[in-house]
């Protein structure tokens, strides 16, 4: 009897042990050079659409939110060194990443187009851009498809550190294009003043194949590290909160008129 109710003891304190971790403080990070997703504001702080999804979810979480900012190629590499919890930056769910990090659900979907000179004949494919320089921030989605399919084959591709980079190669007729991911290049290029003259040139591109698709991604979605399961699930249940309460859509309409979540 006495080994039981010893027994029955310990299993309990195993069982408080082990109980999920409630995440009550979180830092987030983000890139603040990827307008409208994300930028630094004249006072230096952090805003766009991805830090009001945060601030969104951390209050949804009753957490407390601290926002770190963080240059794009080293995003993952600081998520893994516990310089931050969570990358909310537009970060594409890929295989590639998959192997190194966990991901949220998505809380958007793009497609990538090429941008050019309004009127351009240019498409998103190899012959069409035989000859041609094709701008890329570096480690994005956009570069990953570029190297792979179009690199050396008669296409140079030039990359950067941040896409207002490429765009500014773009005005001045250093590059003949700019791959992309499109609700960036449309809130962030096109929907401005130094977009005026540009567009989309052929049509948004998601995959013509499983390859391709895995290489653009399954959406956007937050990273972590694959040990934080609670923080994951604790997020997704935010997210499914403020999509359900209309907090999502408010945000969204700050930056885009149309639905930017997909199916």
């Amino acid at each position: 009897m006495k080994k039981a109710l010893l027994l029955s003891a310990l299993l309990a304190l195993s069982s408080v042990g082990v109980s999920a971790k409630e995440w009550k403080e979180i830092r987030m990070a983000s890139e603040g050079a990827y307008p409208p997703f994300n930028e630094v504001s004249a006072d230096g702080a952090l805003k766009g659409f991805d830090i009001d999804i945060g601030n969104a979810l951390c209050a949804e979480m009753k957490a407390k939110c601290t926002w770190v900012k963080q240059e794009w190629d080293g995003m993952i590499p600081a998520l893994m060194a516990r310089k931050f919890d969570a990358i909310v930056a537009s970060m594409s769910i890929t295989a590639e990443r998959k192997a190194k990090v966990d991901f949220t659900h998505k809380y958007y979907a793009s497609p990538v187009v090429l941008i050019a000179k309004d009127g351009s004949p240019l498409r998103p494919d190899l012959a069409s851009l035989q000859g041609k320089k094709i701008a890329v921030q570096r480690g994005t989605v956009s570069d990953n498809f570029a190297t792979k399919y179009w690199d050396g084959k008669g296409v140079e591709v030039v990359r950067y550190g941040k896409q207002d980079e490429a765009y500014l190669d773009l005005k001045s007729g250093r590059v003949d294009a700019s791959f992309v991911d499109y609700w960036e290049a449309y809130g962030g290029f096109l929907s401005q003043p130094e977009g005026s003259g540009y567009a989309v040139a052929g049509d948004q591109y998601f995959g013509k194949n499983a390859e391709e698709r895995a290489v653009i991604g399954e959406g956007i979605g937050i990273a972590i590290r694959k040990k934080d399961k609670e923080l994951k699930e604790q997020l997704n249940k935010a997210l499914d909160a403020v999509r359900a309460n209309g907090s999502y859509d408010e945000i969204r309409k700050k930056y885009f008129p149309m639905d930017i979540y997909g199916q």
